[in-house]
């Protein structure tokens, strides 16, 4: 079937019409091909295909430095220029606040602002994973391919931090070593790198139980320097797997970086974004749109390992901080003490049943993709603050989210500027400053 790539979805496929108008998500295709598909699902609705050639390919088409561009499952949209990316991802908000947040055209034209980014494209991770998979009874590492039951082998990625490039190698190369000796049981390995630091940690997620401590320890020091070696004990179901504990094979233990004004040590289960210089971006969205005062108390609900509290405690008279997991909060309290800051209240709970009594003036929320709970957005309305800063990673519980908080009555969304954390993929973030209505 000949199709045309219309646009790029919330997702790493294109989409298309037929003749008859009926939406093809397609994999491979990117905005502005002519391609070949094969349709692969014919859905009464939708239909899902695959490309088997490009006849025309778009003006947008770029050689991407990768090689495993459409198997390997980091970068799907990687073919694109970054320029045609950022349009697309300032498309998908604008889309997701008309459809699903009912905003007028001439309201989402109010509210968008330029989607904001960094210089850097490719090389800007300081975080990646690699799955481990035996194959032929061989044990290998490898990334998740689109197809995610496949194990693709690299030597590299692109994405990467380019300081520490050389690390993937020789970290697959020690640990495939071992693992055809003998069974490691690894689950996951993540390595995290530091161009500001310097700092390079080796997390090996296993399940609790016997380990060869020593042995991998000796072999993952030969192989590459890195500052910290651990390993992350997990238990439980496979879909419900939970951190048992952390244990220092060799270095320190944690991983540090340096961000805006800060230095924070973080323990390998606590989540950190991907993209330090992007997340600087959102820290300076978040203090624009809060303009939080001295005398000012500040909440700072999903809180993680503090991105956000610390900047909001060196400009608060107070913060009340709160986080449900658990490595985050003990990193929190951690990074609290490098930076020498004693006025913040940290909560460890849920965001709901550990809603702070104390009343605040500015409020921050970074929820997870399922976004707020509906008793969440009652409870930040019955706050006396002036401003909330929301820091969304998915448009669409965004959208939802902000037409709930306007049905409430309030707070009204001011602005929304969506920031580009994650080149070469679809994924965007967006920071909402939502000031509190006027009465009558």
């Amino acid at each position: 079937m000949r199709l045309t790539i219309d646009t790029m979805t919330y997702g790493p496929d294109g989409l298309a019409r037929t003749d008859e108008g009926k939406a093809v998500f397609v994999s491979g295709g990117l905005i502005g091909d002519t391609v070949e598909a094969r349709i692969t699902d014919d859905g009464p609705s939708f239909s899902r295909a695959v490309v088997e050639e490009v006849l025309e390919p778009s003006a947008d088409r770029v050689q991407a430095p990768c090689p495993f561009i459409g198997m390997c499952g980091g970068c799907p949209w990687g073919g694109l220029s970054h320029e045609s990316q950022l349009a697309v991802k300032e498309e998908n908000l604008r889309s997701a606040l008309t459809r699903i947040g009912k905003f007028s055209p001439e309201e989402v034209a109010e509210l968008m602002r330029p989607i904001r980014h960094t210089k850097e494209p490719w090389g800007y991770r300081n975080k990646v994973e690699l799955a481990p998979v035996r194959e032929g009874g061989r044990f290998r590492l490898g990334m998740h391919g689109r197809d995610a039951s496949q194990v693709i082998k690299v030597d590299s990625c692109p994405l990467f931090d380019k300081k520490h490039a050389k690390a993937i190698k020789a970290v697959t190369g020690a640990l495939g070593f071992l693992g055809n000796s003998r069974d490691l049981e690894l689950e996951r390995v993540g390595i995290r790198s530091s161009r500001r630091t310097g700092a390079l940690e080796i997390a090996l997620w296993t399940p609790t139980g016997a380990f060869p401590r020593a042995q991998v320890s000796r072999v993952l020091s030969d192989a590459v320097r890195a500052t910290s070696v651990v390993r992350v004990m997990s238990k439980g179901e496979k879909r419900a797997r939970r951190v048992a504990g952390v244990e220092a094979l060799a270095g320190e233990g944690s991983w540090t970086e340096k961000i805006s004004e800060e230095n924070m040590r973080l323990s390998a289960p606590s989540f950190f974004q991907v993209n330090t210089k992007a997340a600087e971006i959102l820290i300076d969205l978040v203090m624009e749109a809060l303009d939080p005062q001295p005398d000012e108390f500040g909440i700072d609900l999903y809180c993680g390992a503090g991105t956000f509290t610390l900047p909001l405690a060196r400009r608060c008279d107070f913060v009340s901080a709160v986080e449900s997991y658990g490595p985050a909060v003990r990193d929190l309290r951690r990074n609290l003490d490098i930076a020498n800051l004693t006025n913040v209240d940290v909560i460890g709970g849920d965001a709901v049943r550990e809603f702070p009594d104390e009343d605040a003036d500015v409020l921050v929320v970074d929820p997870p993709r399922a976004g707020l709970a509906p008793e969440a957005i009652r409870l930040i309305a019955s706050t006396s603050a002036r401003d909330v800063a929301y820091v969304s990673c998915d448009p669409a519980t965004l959208a939802r989210d902000l037409r709930r908080f306007v049905e409430e009555g309030t707070f009204r969304p001011v602005w929304a500027t969506p920031v580009d954390l994650f080149p070469q993929t679809f994924h965007c973030e967006t920071v909402v400053r939502l000031t509190r209505a006027q009465s009558g």
